[in-house]
């Protein structure tokens, strides 16, 4: 169906706000988190408020994705803004962390949903020509929403209150519902009479909270190979069988099996997958290494890690303007290139770097990764053609997740185990034995206690320079885990198909 172009541009706006909403959510609690803790209490159940909507988002990603290929977006988008809506009310009102927490997990039901609709419903509306300018549309907000996010959520605390984080999306949320209301209208054909495959959806659904589930709690909550961690790795390879098993067999399975024989399916998604694992881990530890090793003020590190966004989504832009004329595979190769250019910086940090050299190792990253999600996630579209759009567009989006989210996981085991080596070689056995017991066990549960200031004023200066030097020793061995990361993104890429 033809659209006009002022409804064209309705949709995007309206899309976009949708996507905006959610990308800033999160960024926005991050940085009202200890006000909110200091009002409901709950501190055992800070993590969680992340984890349960990281967690619900990844679950509902694949679903919608599969579910519009089959039911019309209008309907669907509706569905998942006014779950992200409903949630977002929940948690305005929450008396305790518990609520909040539940709460988190119905936003994060929607926001999958929403994300899944709004580069779907973006792909719908476009010629194939301008799928990928549209793309770094959507990139762009997202890197304007990792800006804007953590000073949004610090504004809204200093002015009203942590529950206007929340309340702000229903007239946003309202303004886009009623866009898409009015001016979405389907554009591809969806297959009648197709039925919902419940059982692959429940053990998608059980795989992927046990597998994400294990790399959360992992090296944080349970040691790598408690009883804990075991089971839940265990239930992920007995759902993901059955799983497996489901999809063979169903009409219409949630992801085809099929799908991973096709080169640029398979291979686009694995590229995605090692670039999410080098981007999430350099952004997750090197404000460590920044403040830690570095010594760098908040303010100087939020610098520095602007670059990172920046590079994102100005990368993503300038793919999405010139993948039409060079294609998506040396686009993608491009991309690997940057990435390695940015790890490869990181590894040669030492206590002597200057902040300007890690924000341009950043930036080149953040570059990389733009180049790398809009090239990939058009081959992954083109692989499995309009009919699939959503299966192939949730599932890039799905592995982009599972990657950043496994790779964390990872370099979180490797650095805790580093840390505390280098830290008893630094100081002595004795030295080690001589600090407050609790004291330890709380740096020991997780390192970065130890830039907490009610730690540090119980640590002498020699300590806290020891302790400092061994972060950033240990994070030095993420920074070589990326660069391999990035070197298989880069592989991947090179083995892309050319058409």
């Amino acid at each position: 169906m033809t659209l006009t172009p002022k409804a064209r541009l309705s949709i995007i706006f309206a899309t976009l706000l949708a996507l905006f909403l959610g990308a800033i959510d999160t960024l926005a609690m991050s940085a009202a988190m200890p006000t909110i803790v200091s009002e409901l209490g709950g501190l055992h159940l800070y993590s969680w408020v992340f984890s349960s909507y990281m967690l619900a988002r990844a679950v509902s990603l694949p679903i919608f994705g599969k579910l519009c290929d089959l039911f019309p977006n209008r309907m669907l988008f509706s569905i998942s803004i006014l779950i992200f809506l409903a949630g977002s009310v929940f948690a305005g009102v929450s008396v305790s962390m518990v609520q909040l927490t539940a709460s988190r997990a119905i936003q994060g039901i929607g926001a999958g949903g929403v994300f899944a609709l709004t580069y779907i419903v973006l792909s719908d509306i476009s010629v194939a020509e301008k799928r990928g300018k549209m793309m770094s549309v959507a990139s762009f907000v997202w890197g304007l929403a990792s800006v804007l996010g953590p000073s949004f959520g610090g504004f809204m605390v200093s002015i009203a209150s942590w529950r206007w984080i929340f309340f702000i999306n229903l007239p946003l949320g309202g303004l886009s519902l009623l866009g898409l209301r009015l001016f979405l209208t389907e554009t591809r054909e969806k297959r009648s009479g197709a039925r919902i495959d419940y059982r692959g959806a429940l053990f998608l659904s059980t795989a992927i909270l046990s597998l994400l589930g294990a790399f959360l709690l992992a090296g944080r909550n349970y040691a790598w190979f408690s009883l804990e961690i075991l089971g839940l790795f265990l239930l992920f390879a007995a759902s993901f069988s059955a799983f497996y098993a489901a999809e063979r067999r169903a009409p219409e399975p949630i992801l085809p099996i099929d799908f991973f024989r096709i080169k640029g399916f398979s291979l686009g998604n694995g590229a995605v997958f090692f670039s999410s694992v080098a981007i999430f881990c350099l952004s997750a530890y090197a404000p460590l290494f920044i403040q830690g090793a570095l010594g760098h003020t908040p303010m100087e590190l939020g610098a520095a890690m602007v670059s990172l966004s920046l590079g994102w989504s100005m990368g993503a832009l300038l793919c999405g303007q010139m993948v039409h004329r060079f294609r998506e595979r040396p686009s993608a190769i491009l991309g690997g290139c940057f990435l390695i250019a940015g790890a490869a910086m990181a590894v040669t940090f030492s206590s002597e770097t200057s902040l300007l050299t890690c924000s341009v190792a950043l930036g080149l990253a953040g570059v990389g990764m733009g180049f790398v999600s809009i090239s990939t996630l058009l081959i992954v579209q083109n692989s499995v053609g309009a009919t699939h759009l959503g299966v192939a567009t949730s599932s890039h989006q799905f592995t982009r997740s599972l990657g950043g989210t496994i790779g964390i996981g990872v370099c979180g085991g490797l650095v805790t185990g580093r840390f505390l080596e280098n830290v008893e070689r630094r100081l002595g056995p004795e030295t080690v034995a001589a600090l407050p017991p609790d004291l330890w066990d709380r740096i020991r549960e997780n390192f970065e206690n130890l830039f907490r200031p009610d730690i540090q004023e119980q640590l002498s200066a020699t300590v806290q320079i020891a302790m400092q030097t061994a972060i950033g020793d240990s994070i030095l061995l993420v920074f070589w885990f990326t660069l391999g990361a990035a070197t298989i993104c880069l592989g991947l890429a090179w083995l892309l198909p050319s058409k």
